[in-house]
């Protein structure tokens, strides 16, 4: 349980001013659990007037001092220290309307969420574990400080966090803690948006299938068109599993990348909403990809994600029914359209959506090895896919004659056709003899 160096300074110097310091909550589960915990936050009895004394030689932050903390900036970091506090209600489903300062450790540790994130050490006194934490992360065991519903009532976002450290640390929810996420998940409705974005961006690569079915009615509350998937019959013989199973599997299937586990999420939302049956009672989805996209703009939009995430994620869900084929002309066209990282992308989401179907056909995944080898092959040769990589631009074309405008940019979409189906060599003298003939065409 060795502190940082920079910590141990900080709780050092607190010590020989008379504040008993302890390192609290994450950082003290994690080195329990043998992990090397990024950031470490300590708390004292020191008041946060009394802090800022302590360390009136540094540079401070003093954004959180209303509730008792204090931010230590040093070369390593902010150390944030925190006053032993306890606090009363929550009418605002975030902050404590009222915080107390107060001398004695076990009524701070008593306020906190889970009792894995209830433990403090100090390098003199050592462990301080009044509610079992240690024990319940021994036994792979989830549960809150006193009154689960209480607790989850206080904030609700503590219900994410519950099931972020569940699938994060292999802990199950203790059958308190566990009926109490289930029933009390519409308390969430209250929380901002942006708040329960960052958890779900914790949680989606983390999650395995049996997570998705664990704690669907969490995971599907801020998105009831998720919820609309779970138990939804595909009436399809490719199908073995209902809708959100299904979604389920193409999540954990898909690589722990963020934009490819919200594609994988959302991808199929859009089934619900198309769904139709032939004379033989067989479903289907028509329009399904583009009803997904246009479902996942709303939802990501709602959920305050920014457009970096968004953008790519929707292309993705749009396209993830876009045939792909160990066939050169078509990966050439695809890479020219979308891109190299998107062709990557889409090619795992298509991959984790194939092979989760529940059917068992091995033969459903054998063409993407092949595909992929193609896409080597091509990202070796490094040929033209882009404008940018075409031997003439717009200048060659106006010393051609051709006129600025529309005609020039459609004369270079059409010569970019023609190499990257390679009809075309990209030489500057071939493409000039196409875009004269062109030029002629259009004269």
């Amino acid at each position: 349980m060795q502190l940082p160096k920079h910590v141990e300074h900080c709780l050092q110097a607190l010590e020989r001013a008379s504040f008993p310091a302890y390192a609290v909550g994450g950082w003290v589960r994690d080195r329990l659990l043998g992990r090397t915990p990024q950031d470490v936050d300590l708390c004292t009895t020191a008041a946060p007037d009394q802090i800022q004394a302590v360390f009136q030689a540094y540079p401070l932050v003093l954004s959180g001092v209303k509730h008792g903390t204090v931010g230590v900036v040093l070369p390593e970091g902010v150390v944030e220290i925190t006053t032993f506090r306890r606090e009363g209600d929550y009418s605002d489903s975030r902050h404590p309307d009222r915080v107390w300062f107060v001398e004695d450790l076990h009524q701070d540790l008593s306020r906190r969420d889970f009792t894995v994130n209830a433990m403090a050490f100090s390098p003199t006194r050592g462990l301080h574990d009044p509610f079992g934490g240690r024990q319940d992360l021994d036994h792979r065991i989830l549960r809150t400080v006193g009154d689960p519903e209480k607790r989850f009532r206080e904030d609700p976002l503590r219900i994410l966090r519950g099931v972020r450290f569940a699938v994060k640390y292999g802990l199950t929810p203790e059958e308190g803690t566990f009926q109490a996420m289930m029933a009390l998940a519409p308390l969430m409705e209250r929380l901002a948006r942006e708040r329960v974005f960052q958890e779900l961006c914790q949680i989606l690569p983390l999650v395995t299938a049996g997570d998705m079915a664990r704690f669907a009615p969490v995971l599907t509350q801020p998105i009831p068109e998720l919820g609309a998937t779970v138990g939804f019959d595909q009436r399809s013989p490719h199908h073995a599993y209902d809708l959100y199973t299904h979604i389920s599997h193409v999540v954990a299937a898909t690589p722990p990348k963020l934009t490819l586990r919200w594609a994988a999420l959302l991808h199929d939302v859009g089934k619900v909403p198309t769904f139709t049956q032939d004379s033989t009672g067989r479903g289907h989805f028509y329009g399904h990809a583009q009803a997904s996209a246009a479902m996942a703009e709303k939802i990501l939009r709602r959920l305050k994600a920014p457009n970096q995430l968004a953008e790519p994620v929707i292309t993705l869900i749009c396209q993830h029914m876009t045939p792909l084929a160990p066939d050169r002309t078509l990966l050439r066209r695809r890479l020219s359209q979308l891109g190299a990282p998107m062709v990557e992308d889409l090619l795992c989401l298509q991959q984790a959506d194939m092979l989760s179907k529940g059917t068992g056909d091995p033969a459903e995944g054998a063409v993407f090895p092949q595909i992929r080898a193609l896409l080597d092959r091509l990202a070796a040769e490094d040929g033209c896919l882009s404008r940018k990589d075409l031997a003439v631009d717009g200048h060659d074309l106006l010393a051609l004659g051709f006129p600025a405008g529309k005609a020039l940019g459609t004369c270079l979409e059409r010569l970019l056709a023609q190499v990257v189906d390679e009809e075309l060599p990209n030489e500057k003298a071939a493409l000039l003899s196409a875009a004269e003939k062109m030029l002629k065409e259009m004269t």
